[in-house]
């Protein structure tokens, strides 16, 4: 159905901002906020027999100013992160969270700490570092860039029409640190 797909909302600068319904992308574009730069494959039903373009890719027409997106540290990122697999045997089901150095041991609960890990894996660990275990971690865990291409990689499966607005951008130096160097 069109109205539950997403749409891409770009900055003026054509800057990947967020994801939203099609009905919020249409109400932005209605009111003149915003402008279509790509229409997705299914078209939304109106009174009658009126159909209308379904927004998969809007641009503000104003620049909105805002700090720049830093990952949440949701279970949901670390198994994205991690490719929902386990960081010790490579299993893909019954995951779960795990800290590296054990919370009970001092070990935060931060991205460079928390690794997916299935249910055997994280009961055999238990306690312990993997270290002391002898498990060993398919990587080692990082926080994620904050580049638009890896907020937004989880939608680009669905929605390839993203593709060259978020793989393509790149944001421009501040004046103040390339002055610096």
């Amino acid at each position: 159905m069109a109205i539950q797909r997403r749409a891409l909302v770009l900055n003026q600068n054509y800057e990947p901002l967020n994801v939203c319904s099609v009905r919020r992308a249409v109400v932005l574009v209605f009111r003149g906020k915003a402008e279509v730069l790509e229409i997705g494959d299914e078209p939304l039903r109106g009174v009658g027999a009126a159909r209308f373009d379904t927004p998969s890719v809007i641009r503000l027409q104003h620049f909105v100013r805002r700090p720049m997106p830093q990952p949440r540290l949701t279970r949901r990122e670390i198994f994205a992160r991690d490719g929902n697999h386990c960081q010790y045997c490579g299993r893909r089901s019954d995951l779960t969270l795990d800290h590296v150095m054990p919370r009970h041991r001092g070990g935060p609960h931060t991205w460079e700490n928390l690794v997916a890990a299935c249910r055997s894996c994280n009961h055999r660990k238990g306690g312990r570092t993997p270290d002391e275990a002898n498990m060993t971690l398919a990587k080692r865990p990082r926080r994620p860039s904050a580049h638009p291409a890896e907020l937004f990689a989880m939608h680009l499966k669905r929605y390839r029409e993203w593709t060259p607005f978020i793989s393509g951008w790149r944001r421009k130096p501040d004046r103040s640190t390339a002055a610096a160097s």
